[in-house]
């Protein structure tokens, strides 16, 4: 692991763009994180930088001669940095390449995001332990965790063409979906527009550098093919869930939509929030393939977490909505090195722009839960929102909101910016 804080990391800095110095900003000079945009009629997506509530357009900025962003995330991690480095001295005071870099800033109010990379392939794991023992409990009540649970990260292959990106105004919208659900005292499935829509609180990894076919990534290395992290709402039907697991897991539940947000931020730029990687002290130790001094060392990241539900009745309100809840990323299970390792130990060829979910990331204390499922106690308890409205799944027109931001004392707080997905009616 290559996590050294440098020059870049330094709270002091301040740019010439002003918005970036705002202390409430997600995107100030120590952040700098990626994505794709297009202004107006544009048919072709430019990578860009934010910074404050600006994007740096890196091919007029002539920092480098990369445009696709997926040959540009599979650079190695050194040219990477180096890339960081040029970025954020270009954009500090008194810098000498200020005229040219501010004639490459566009405002993000004037351009539409689009994913931060074209996806390949999509694995979504199961790492919060807190979020497979309380949805356990409700069907195992004397043994919520597997067998597995502890020795290897639980995943599975999703769906990469239905996952969007979360754009100005509503977010990614999407239709409730329709599936066959069966009722506990019901004889057979009926097919009906999905009754217990539900978010999960995410995150995405983005894969860096790609690995070949029949050569397993060491845990050691990792990171390197980690490009960065970003929000992900892996939106889920469970009822349809419910009837169609068994025995080969999600499908129709899960294909329907995913939303993530559309900065990608790097390992670099989260460098300064890392934090040991500790496991219960009566837990099994990892497997040697999945297991490090490095990594326990400095394997978890601190990044807090919150879901915000705006219901239709509040936006009319212009009510911005309200927090359901918050956790921390560092309280996972299984790292995102951790992950990599597992993934290629069986050969499994990584690519540029591969997208992994962490799993729902809930943490220790009931309030904590990362799904609806786990905060109404799988529909079983209604939760009672300020205006007197409830919930104990979404209705159409909710909009669900992650963010994430990293702080500590000594250092900027950068953040994700904004995660938002809108709830439509079925197709009739």
């Amino acid at each position: 692991m290559n996590l050294a804080i440098d020059q870049t990391h330094d709270p002091a800095l301040q740019s010439w763009v002003e918005s970036a110095n705002d202390p409430a900003t997600d995107f100030p000079v120590q952040n700098l994180p990626f994505g794709r945009f297009r202004r107006g009629d544009d048919l072709d997506w430019c990578i860009g930088v934010a910074i404050g509530d600006q994007v740096l357009d890196l091919s007029r900025a002539k920092v480098t001669e990369i445009q696709d962003i997926k040959r540009l995330m599979s650079l190695n991690r050194q040219a990477r940095h180096a890339l960081r480095l040029v970025i954020s001295q270009g954009l500090l005071h008194r810098s000498p390449d200020e005229a040219r870099f501010r004639a490459a800033l566009v405002p993000q109010a004037e351009v539409e995001m689009g994913l931060p990379c074209e996806i390949g392939d999509y694995t979504d794991f199961y790492t919060s332990i807190h979020h497979a023992t309380t949805v356990g409990k409700q069907f195992r009540p004397d043994n919520p965790l597997l067998p597995n649970y502890k020795w290897l990260p639980i995943g599975y292959h999703g769906r990469s063409s239905s996952i969007g990106v979360s754009r100005a105004g509503l977010g990614q919208t999407f239709r409730r979906p329709w599936g066959q659900s069966k009722a506990p005292d019901a004889t057979e499935p009926k097919l009906t527009p999905c009754g217990r829509l539900d978010f999960e609180l995410e995150l995405g990894a983005f894969i860096a550098q790609p690995n070949a076919m029949g050569e397993p990534v060491r845990l050691a290395d990792a990171e390197e093919h980690v490009f960065g992290l970003a929000l992900f709402n892996d939106w889920s039907a469970r009822d349809i869930q419910a009837w169609e697991y068994q025995p080969l897991g999600p499908f129709l539940s899960k294909n329907f939509a995913s939303t993530v947000s559309p900065w990608m931020v790097t390992l670099d730029a989260l460098a300064p929030f890392r934090e040991p990687f500790n496991r219960p002290e009566n837990d099994p130790a990892p497997l040697p393939y999945l297991d490090s001094p490095e990594n326990r060392k400095q394997g978890a990241i601190n990044i807090e977490l919150e879901v915000w539900l705006q219901t239709a009745r509040m936006r009319a309100d212009k009510r911005p909505g309200e927090r359901l809840m918050q956790s921390n990323y560092r309280d996972t299970y299984w790292t995102v090195a951790q992950l990599v390792a597992h993934h290629t130990v069986s050969g499994c060829n990584l690519r540029s722009g591969d997208l992994f979910g962490s799993g729902t990331l809930s943490g220790p204390r009931p309030d904590q839960g990362g799904s609806l499922l786990e905060l109404s106690l799988g529909g079983k308890r209604p939760i009672t929102l300020s205006n007197g409205e409830q919930r104990t799944f979404l209705e159409d027109g909710d909009s669900v909101i992650l963010r994430g931001y990293c702080q500590r004392e000594g250092f900027r707080r950068i953040g994700f910016g904004e995660c938002r997905g809108t709830v439509l009616p079925a197709h009739p």
